[in-house]
């Protein structure tokens, strides 16, 4: 797709000297902008702050869409979402979600629960650090009829990377007030190692093995959880044994199902 510059001036000659605008107006002058670069089916914008339940700025979905992509999301899932653990960290820059994702993502129990019922071929996002303690994910979804971004579409996001950066920072400058005012999720900032703990604290498992829990439900194999907490892959298959045999489960199943049934009974 060639770049609409006729469109991408326009839109960003309707933002030049204002000083505030609805969530729905920024949100719809990122789109425009997006639209003149690339080709995609769906878009959502959430502000992270630590693990607190995401506030959703913008999306184009509507009725089960926004059940699935918004509302179920927020209920916990987000906290397994690369896209979360790449704000959380208050990285900025633009990533496809499979440059993100664990080396099991795609075959994990979160995926097959969650994600895949997106039905999306890729996922793109800009992550932006805002005021305070607040990322922001923009993310552009492309269905599976429309297949992932091409290799220019991608370098052209990647071009836009510091006006998108540039918009968000103007215009969403307050949204640790929100976060604040917002009496859902966890408690300011908290973080997400914190809120590991609070999910299974009650559940006789060691900080070694809720970090194991965290991680294989992130979509990490034995291997990578090894690499990253330097310890021997057996070692690390022998954590999973105690762990599922601690929690009386069997399977990867159960473990994201009890996840979340204590995520709920959290918030």
């Amino acid at each position: 797709m060639r770049i609409d510059l006729e469109k991408l001036l326009e839109t960003t000659s309707r933002l030049i000297g204002r000083t505030a605008l609805e969530d729905r107006e920024i949100g719809m002058a990122f789109l425009d902008v997006m639209h003149s670069i690339a080709t995609f089916d769906d878009c959502v914008i959430f502000a992270y702050r630590g693990a607190e339940r995401p506030i959703d700025l913008f999306s184009t979905f509507s009725g089960k869409d926004y059940e699935v992509f918004v509302s179920l999301y927020q209920e916990g899932p987000y906290l397994l979402d690369p896209f979360y653990r790449t704000a959380a960290a208050h990285r900025q820059g633009i990533w496809r979600m499979r440059e993100l994702a664990p080396d099991r993502f795609f075959s994990s129990e979160y995926f097959r629960s969650y994600y895949e019922k997106t039905g999306l071929a890729e996922e793109v996002g800009f992550f932006v650090p805002v005021a305070g303690h607040v990322t922001l994910a923009m993310s552009l979804m492309r269905r599976a009829a429309s297949g992932a971004f091409s290799t220019n579409e991608y370098h052209q996001l990647r071009k836009a990377e510091p006006l998108v950066a540039a918009i968000a920072r103007h215009f969403w400058h307050d949204l640790e007030r929100r976060f604040d005012e917002s009496a859902s999720g966890f408690k300011k900032s908290a973080h997400p190692t914190d809120v590991s703990e609070k999910i299974w604290g009650e559940l006789d498992l060691t900080r070694r093995e809720i970090a194991i829990i965290e991680l294989v439900l992130q979509g990490h194999s034995s291997e990578s959880i090894g690499l990253r907490l330097e310890i021997a892959t057996g070692t690390v298959k022998v954590h999973r044994r105690n762990i599922y045999r601690k929690l009386r489960i069997s399977s990867q199943t159960q473990l994201l199902s009890l996840y979340l049934d204590n995520i709920r009974e959290l918030n």
